[in-house]
Parts: structure tokens; C-alpha cells; sequence
């Protein structure tokens, strides 16, 4: 039934798709606003498609011009914030020349980074910057890479200069940090072992791993927005790294443990605090 499923998931996707391909290829030839509505369209159809339920902490702010930094472990992770509000993403050139991937993310509006070629990085600096001036809220997965779902990689500091140079007609531009947490898998607690399930980092096959979340489906991620940060031209960038960094880290801790979650219900229930216990989730066998 799980393959049945499958098949007939990515049998509708296809339909959605050669649906929604040639009018966003139209809306971009054409310069029209629809363009960054269409992508997220698909995104949404493709999360429920496939099973995938986000439960969103927190809210992206309404602030232009937007960077939003983000933790990496998975190309899930592209559908999963390509639902929450129309954007486009920073990726490496490779990802261009995908098959599939690649159509996918030149019609997302994506801008291709070269990391071979450091001469180039101010160059793409500028067009983030101008995408962002435009009213493109812009996501860097600023790991530089996609890591096991179980932890958060250093963050790079050096896109996060297109920040400081979109600075706006008031000299200000906001970067607000995201964290992406796949919680659990038909309900029940992926814990450390099984969340490389939806992790696609190293030398996984991706073909293999895309037929694996098809069959499964059925997949709990917790979406949690930071409080944006206000950025101008005195900035310190390495040091709006590290915090952006701490900030994404802990969110991601927060939602893989159900610290997150425990501390919204002792706000809602204050006498739910009289029972808390930093020894119960172990005791329970409750660890992620």
C-alpha cells in the first residue's frame, strides 16, 4: 500500500506540475507579481501530497527587505519553507544543473552561488541584494551545507553581507533566523537514529531517499521563526552570524526535545509547571 501510495503521489505532482511549470515560465517572462505566488502554491500542494505536517512556532515578519537564515538537513526542508510564504532561495550553482531539482529551483526565482570562485561573491551579494530591495524575502541555509537533523553546523558569514548592502530608503534591512525540526514519523518520536530518514546529507542517493519519504510520508516537522533582527550599515557581520547561529540552534534543540512545546503548555496552565520534571522525559523514555 506504501508504494501504491507513492506512486500515486508522484502522480499527482506531476499533474500539479505540468499545471503550474508554464505559467510561472510565463509570469517570469512577463515580469508579473504571480510569479512569487506560484512557486508557494506548489510547495503547499506538494507538503499535503506527501503527508507532510508542519506545526509553525512564532511568525515571519512583515519587514522588507527580508533575509531569513536558516538551518539545512534535508532538499525536504525546500518544500517545507516554500509553503510557509511566498520566497526564493540561495543555493549552490550545482543545484542548477539537477535534474528535476534544477528546473524546480530556476522557477523558484533561486540565485545560484559559485562557492569555487570567492571573485564572485560580492557579484551574487549584489543580486541577493537587489532581489531583496525588490520585496523578495530571500532564505540562505547559511550552514553551507545539509547536516544529519540531529544538530546545527556553523553558520558562514559571508552572503550575509547582501543584508547590509539592501539596506533600504531608511538604511534599514531585517534577517530573521528559522529553524526546521523534523519532530516525528507516523506519530511517533523519530529520535536520533531515524531521523537521517529525512536527512539527505553526504553520499545519500537521492533518488533512493525521495522514494523513501514518498512511501513513507507522514512526517511531523516544527517550523519555529526568531525574532527578526534589525541590521544596518555600522552591523558587525561575523558577530550577526554568531547570534543568528545561537538563535537557529536553539530553536532546533528546543523543538527536537519538546522543550519548545512543554514551556507553551506550562504558559497556558500554569499548574501543568507543578508536575514538570527535568528527569521525567529520560525516566519516560522520551529522548530525541
Amino acid at each position: 500500500m506504501a508504494q501504491i501510495k507513492a506512486v500515486l503521489t508522484i502522480l499527482a505532482l506531476t499533474v500539479v506540475s505540468l499545471v503550474l511549470i508554464p505559467l510561472q515560465w510565463l509570469a517570469m517572462k512577463a515580469g508579473h507579481p504571480v510569479q512569487r505566488k506560484l512557486p508557494h502554491l506548489w510547495h503547499v500542494i506538494a507538503t499535503r501530497l506527501v503527508g507532510i505536517r508542519i506545526h509553525q512556532e512564532g511568525k515571519p515578519t512583515g519587514d522588507r527587505p527580508l533575509l531569513i537564515t536558516a538551518n539545512h538537513a534535508s532538499w525536504v526542508d525546500i518544500t517545507v519553507v516554500g509553503s510557509l510564504i511566498p520566497l526564493s532561495f540561495i543555493a549552490k550553482s550545482e543545484v542548477s544543473g539537477w535534474p528535476v531539482f534544477g528546473l524546480f529551483a530556476k522557477l523558484q526565482r533561486t540565485v545560484f552561488v559559485n562557492r569555487t570562485r570567492r571573485t564572485e561573491t560580492g557579484r551574487t551579494a549584489d543580486e541577493i541584494a537587489q532581489r531583496m530591495a525588490e520585496g523578495d524575502a530571500m532564505v540562505l541555509f547559511a550552514e553551507g551545507t545539509s547536516n544529519d537533523g540531529n544538530s546545527v553546523l556553523p553558520f558562514r558569514s559571508a552572503l550575509l553581507g547582501a543584508a547590509t548592502r539592501a539596506l533600504g530608503d531608511d538604511g534599514k534591512v531585517w534577517v530573521q533566523p528559522l529553524s526546521v525540526a523534523y519532530r516525528s514519523l507516523h506519530g511517533l518520536p523519530m529520535g536520533r537514529q531515524f531521523r537521517p530518514h529525512v536527512a539527505w546529507y553526504g553520499d545519500m542517493e537521492l533518488a533512493g531517499h525521495l522514494w523513501g519519504v514518498f512511501t513513507e510520508g507522514a512526517l511531523d516537522v516544527v517550523v519555529t521563526w526568531g525574532e527578526p533582527v534589525e541590521v544596518d550599515a555600522t552591523t558587525d557581520r561575523k558577530a550577526l552570524t554568531r547570534d543568528l547561529e545561537a538563535a537557529v540552534r536553539a530553536m532546533t534543540v528546543a523543538s527536537l526535545t519538546g522543550a519548545g512545546e512543554r514551556r507553551q503548555d506550562s504558559a497556558e496552565n500554569p499548574a501543568a509547571s507543578l508536575f514538570s520534571s527535568g528527569e521525567k522525559p529520560a525516566k519516560a523514555g522520551a529522548e530525541q
